[in-house]
């Protein structure tokens, strides 16, 4: 494993356990101040980490006594000096208090990484899901396949 793969292990863990505890300041450390997130959500773009913090502060709040497990499968990193690209398939599992789970969801995600202050912070942020031809709708389960060949 390279040092940007380490490095970008540690970000998934710090991204997963600052979900789970809604801790948005953690989160947001993983970030650049000048981050542009294409979110697959309502907005069309954030420009800079403090609308974004805003954002994620609005979902944290929203969830009220549910936690939210976050899981990253096939991921696979791109590195080049002082950079990275990041894809990933991420699932959102909602618990209860109680650990049950409640509903799940998956997002493509992109991540554009760059050092900065001697860290990989993100840069850009890109999740989307797949639109139904039939329906236009988003889907958020994977299909058994995990891709088209």
């Amino acid at each position: 494993m390279s040092d940007t793969e380490k490095h970008v292990a540690r970000i998934i863990e710090t991204y997963r356990s600052a979900v789970y505890a809604k801790d948005a300041a953690a989160l947001m450390r993983l970030y650049d101040p000048k981050v542009r997130v294409f979110d697959a959500w309502g907005v069309w773009s954030y420009e800079n980490a403090e609308a974004w913090q805003r954002t994620v502060e609005s979902w944290f709040g929203s969830l009220g006594q549910e936690r939210v497990k976050v899981t990253f499968d096939d991921v696979i990193v791109t590195d080049a000096r002082e950079s990275a690209i990041v894809s990933a398939i991420v699932t959102y599992a909602s618990v209860s208090p109680e650990g049950t789970a409640l509903r799940a969801m998956q997002n493509r995600l992109t991540w554009g990484l760059k050092t900065s202050g001697h860290v990989l912070r993100i840069v850009h942020e890109h999740t989307s899901a797949p639109i139904g031809f039939e329906d236009q709708k988003a889907i958020l389960q994977r299909a058994a396949t995990p891709s088209a060949n």
